[in-house]
């Protein structure tokens, strides 16, 4: 038990402060849809194809470039569009521009998202923040382990008693119990959406290779202007008459098709993992993937970011992702300020105890 506290306290040490960073973005993007504020964010769905292929036209207007566009959904009323160059614009459902940016630092929820998966760091960030997620699920058993021993004294505070050393270590032990179920879950579900390999060998008793999804279609000619996007968006919705449309990618290379995301009713994801391809020159239906016919595997592995988000579940959901957020940012913070500052030992040696003065004693010779 030594051990494992010691090393539970200097991986804490040492980390502890970017979990927090992880932990409170991650808290504030909860709630994004709550915050965005721009006019239309709170207009009622309009699920009709042929606005919505009007609102492509629009976001290609504005910039030719178009990487792809995110319509709106019940929670969002605006449609998001990104361009090849990093830059973006939210547009209203009936194809008006209200926001444009530059580059992801024009918007807090593209920068809060950048820094909760990669912390800046592009690629490599992405790998640190799936290490980071392997530590905090190891940070919740061991600390369950420890806090075993002393369950008996529990007392839930969301803050120390005293800013003391013992004080915080017992407020982070309690408040760290209650919160541990919720930060495993989400460990688990960050760390396997980075390390799918990791999911897949795990799920492998649920994988039916026979039912892999459909290959993408390639090698096709290259259209000498873009289709009706009314037309289109009709068509993928006759293949998948009561999904709804959530996401159109558009091709990076000649060849490749148009990619548009549906969501069906039994799907968790908020973008929907149905997917329709289309010819990019006619906007014709060319091939479908149908996560119905997927196997358990799949199915389980596509609820993992809506879990994680809190894009399922409702507000009571949320506001339990709240507070485990808001609980890693407190027993990061407080675990580094006790580790590195909460215990410092003076430099200097300890200088000998002065000798107490002896009472006066008269000598004989000085008695009457």
């Amino acid at each position: 038990m030594r051990l494992l506290a010691l090393l539970h306290g200097w991986a804490g040490g040492i980390v502890g402060l970017l979990l927090a960073v992880i932990g409170l973005s991650g808290t504030v993007l909860v709630w994004e849809e709550s915050w965005i504020g721009l006019p239309g964010a709170d207009d009622p769905l309009t699920a009709d194809p042929a606005l919505i292929g009007q609102a492509v036209a629009a976001a290609i207007a504005e910039d030719p470039a178009l990487s792809r566009i995110t319509f709106a959904s019940d929670d969002m009323g605006l449609h998001q569009a990104i361009y090849a160059d990093g830059g973006g614009a939210y547009l209203t459902q009936a194809g008006a521009v209200v926001d444009r940016w530059d580059s992801m630092w024009g918007r807090p929820e593209l920068w809060l998202f950048d820094l909760h998966h990669y912390l800046f760091m592009g690629e490599a960030g992405e790998y640190v923040t799936g290490a980071l997620g392997l530590l905090l699920l190891a940070f919740a058993v061991t600390g369950l382990i420890l806090w075993w021993r002393t369950r008996r004294s529990f007392a839930f505070r969301l803050w120390p008693a005293r800013f003391t050393k013992g004080a915080i270590i017992r407020q982070h032990r309690d408040i760290g119990a209650v919160a541990s179920p919720i930060l495993i879950l989400s460990a688990l579900t960050g760390a396997f959406m980075i390390f799918p390999a990791v999911s897949d060998a795990l799920l492998t008793p649920w994988a039916e290779p026979t039912k892999a999804a459909a290959p993408v279609p390639e090698g096709l000619a290259p259209g000498t202007s873009a289709p009706d996007w009314s037309t289109a968006m009709a068509n993928a919705q006759a293949a998948f008459p009561e999904a709804r449309s959530r996401r159109l990618m558009l091709p990076k290379e000649p060849g490749a098709p148009l990619t548009l995301r549906m969501k069906q009713s039994f799907e968790w994801t908020p973008n929907g993992r149905t997917y329709v391809y289309l010819d990019p020159a006619t906007g014709q239906v060319i091939g479908t993937d149908d996560p119905a016919t997927g196997d358990t595997a799949s199915a389980i592995t596509e609820k993992y970011y809506p879990v994680h988000a809190g894009k399922v579940g409702g507000v009571a959901w949320r506001l339990v992702l709240t507070f485990s957020g808001l609980a890693l940012v407190v027993l990061g913070t407080l675990a580094t300020w006790s580790f590195w500052f909460g215990s410092k030992r003076s430099k200097s040696r300890k200088r000998p105890r002065a000798a107490s003065p002896r009472a006066f004693v008269p000598r004989r010779a000085d008695l009457p």
